[in-house]
Parts: C-alpha cells; structure tokens; sequence
C-alpha cells in the first residue's frame, strides 16, 4: 500500500514552498505556538510547587498527571464527533484553547492542591476539546497537495512553544529569584493572546452544500464509512505509538547519565529542537513522495536512538539519542496527521482524528506503563533495548503489510 496523498494518475505537484500553506494554517501554528509556551512554562514547575511548596506526595502528582492526560484523551474523540455533527470546526477549537486561558490563572492564585488539581484538569479537557476540531480545520482549508507541509508546519510550531516554555521558565524562575508564582502569572500572557488569535484571525471556510450532514458520528453505521484505508492508518498510528514510550524517560535516562538535576530539562530541549526543525521540510517532502518510506525513515531513526540511549555511557550520547528521537517525532507525528486527512470523508474528518487520538492516547499509556515496569526490573538498558526490539519488529510488519496489500494511491 502506497501512501503519496495524490489522486491515481495525478501529475506530482511542483515543490511547496513555505508560502504556499494557506493563512489559517500558519495562525493555528501560532495560536499552538502561545498556547504551549504558557502551558510548559507552568508544567515544568508545576510538580516542583506541589511537592515543596504545597507538600504534595510524589504519589499525589502522579495521579494527578494521569487523570489529566486520560481526560484529555478521552474529551478528544467526543469534541472530534461533534464538531462533524456541527459542522463547525472553529468554534470548538476556540472554546478548548479559551478554556484553557481562563485556567491559567488558577494556578498562581490557588492556595490549596484542590484548586490546583482543579485547574489542571480543566486545562488538560481544554486541550481535549481543541485538539481533534483544530486538526480537522487544518484539513479543510488546506488543499490536497500541501497536507503534508500544513500538518508539518503546524507542528513543527506548537514544538517551538513547546522548548521555548521550559527555557522561559528557567529564565524567569533566575530573574525572579525562584518565585514560582511571578513565572505562573507571567505564563497567563501568552495564553490570552493564543485564544485572541483563534477567535479573531482564523477564518473557517465556508461547509460545502453538497457535504453530507452527520447525524451520528460516533454509531456503527459512520464508523464503518471511514472505511479501511483510515482503520490501517489507525493501526499504523497505533503500533508507532507502542515502540516509544513517554519522553519522561529521555529524562530519566539523562539523570542517570550523570546530567545534573538543574540540567535534565535540556535533554527535552535538544528533542524539541530536532522536532521542530523537522517537521515541516518533512511534511512538505512527503507531499511530492511515498509517505510510507518516509514513516519507516522515522522508524528507523527511533531503531538507532533506542540503541544509542541503552547503550550510553555519557552524556553525549544521551543527547545524541534525545535529537535523534525529535527527528523520529518530526518524520512521522504530522505525516500521520496528513494521512488520516487523505483517508477519512471529509464530513467526518473530526470524528477520526478524535478515534486516532485517543486510540494513540491509550497506546502510549499501555507502552509507558510497560516502560515504567522493565526500568524498575532491567534498568534503562532494558527499557530502551526493548524499544529497539519493538521497533524493528514493528517495521517489518509495516513492511510486509504494504507488500501484501495492492498498491493504491490515498484521495481525498
């Protein structure tokens, strides 16, 4: 099965240029740009205020990391259907990143680790709700042949906000003398401006009177209509998912590297950095070829960081593995984003990007679960050799998958 995102005979599209993404792609970039950097500039100090301000157990912040991720998985494939049944893409999306900016000052006011927990969750089910109705408008105002380099830039922006707000946030916390709170109220700024940007500057295009009118996105019967290309890339998405687990343990693996503590936050960094340059020469490379190739490409790169993070012995190493991880996260993350539009129905576009989500959401708690468990018992070589394993297992299935199946060209 070959994925190129080109209709069956179409002529391959001059090469994209970064001007040719529509308007409304490159202010949803931003709009994820702001809304990131606010949220890391708080997540990256949040579990150092409850625990030595608040006194929080460890076990208490892991808790409540968990049902806040879980409930935004779960509000992603709900806000996803809905939008289809709207019809509406831009009023859900604006409501999850509004919602979101109307939580952030919770966290500098809250006196207790009730409203924390609160304001946390609160902001995890904005991100729940945002995230399936933005994907698919990305889809609906993008033409065909510049999905890949749309997804990719737009990815490849959120990941800017997503090292800036660390970095900011160590900055913030030596200009303030460790105030965490002042960090908190600062982070409240960028966050207002990010839903100031969705609701003013982002144009939806207008429904196709032709489109078909869903009425139950999430029965059987729809289901079945986003038909079995979807359903491959779901199961793609899903066993890529399962050969990595959750960056934490790129940190994990620093500290145990030797890297001090104060430093560890960088080797996130150095991951985000190979991601956001990435992502959008990848994506638009993918719209003039086989997008297959280029998924084992990342494959492979997971392979070779896996195998480098098990076997360090320094430092370098480590951050040889973590930027060698971003460049995995930048060959597939938007490519995968760019294939569920190339074969979900365009009236149910919200629908599979809320299934794909959360179905990846679930993979990669199963796989950092896993993770969790053979570092406990095998240490971190065993975690990552084990990564390996399950990655080159995972390509030749991919492999052997595409060869079985006749080639076929994905359309919209």
């Amino acid at each position: 099965m070959t994925f190129s995102g080109r209709h069956e005979g179409a002529a391959i599209p001059s090469r994209p240029r970064w001007r040719d993404v529509p308007a409304g792609v490159w202010t949803l970039g931003f709009v994820s740009l702001l809304m990131d950097l606010s949220s890391e500039m708080i997540h990256a100090l949040l579990p150092v205020y409850l625990v030595t301000v608040l006194g929080t157990s460890m076990l208490s912040v892991g808790i409540i990391e968990g049902v806040a991720e879980a409930s935004a998985s779960i509000v992603k494939i709900f806000s996803g259907a809905l939008s289809d049944w709207l019809g509406k893409r831009k009023v859900l999306a604006a409501m999850g990143y509004g919602l979101a900016a109307f939580t952030k000052p919770v966290f500098p006011l809250a006196g207790s680790l009730g409203w924390l927990i609160a304001a946390r969750f609160v902001d995890r089910v904005g991100k729940g709700i945002r995230g399936a109705p933005r994907d698919a408008l990305v889809a609906d105002i993008t033409p065909t042949n510049l999905r890949g380099a749309s997804f990719g830039l737009r990815q490849s922006l959120d990941t800017v906000g997503a090292f800036l707000g660390p970095l900011a946030a160590i900055g913030l916390m030596w200009v303030t003398g460790d105030y965490i709170v002042s960090v908190f109220w600062i982070a409240v700024i960028p966050a207002f401006l990010s839903f100031a940007l969705i609701t003013i500057a982002v144009k939806e295009p207008e429904r196709p009177a032709a489109r078909r009118r869903i009425k139950m996105p999430l029965s059987g019967r729809e289901l079945k209509r986003l038909g079995a290309p979807y359903w491959w890339i779901v199961a793609t998405g899903t066993v890529f998912t399962l050969a990595r687990f959750s960056e934490a343990f790129l940190v994990l693996r620093a500290q145990s590297a030797g890297l001090s503590l104060a430093l560890v936050p960088a080797v996130l960094v150095i991951m985000n950095i190979t991601y956001a340059l990435s992502a959008y020469p990848i994506g638009a490379l993918s719209d003039r070829m086989d997008r297959m190739t280029i998924l084992i490409t990342g494959l492979v790169m997971l392979l070779v960081a896996d195998v480098i993070l098990a076997l360090a012995t320094g430092i370098m190493a480590v951050a040889i593995g973590a930027a060698l991880w971003g460049l995995h996260m930048g060959f597939t993350q938007g490519l995968l984003a760019a294939l569920v539009a190339d074969t979900a129905p365009a009236e149910l576009r919200g629908t599979a990007y809320g299934v794909f989500n959360l179905v990846s959401g679930l993979a990669l708690l199963l796989a950092s679960v896993v993770a969790g468990t053979l570092w406990d018992v095998a240490g971190p070589q065993g975690t990552f050799l084990a990564g390996a394993a399950l990655t080159v297992l995972t390509v030749i299935g991919l492999i052997v998958a595409a060869k079985r199946n006749p080639p076929t060209n994905i359309t919209c």
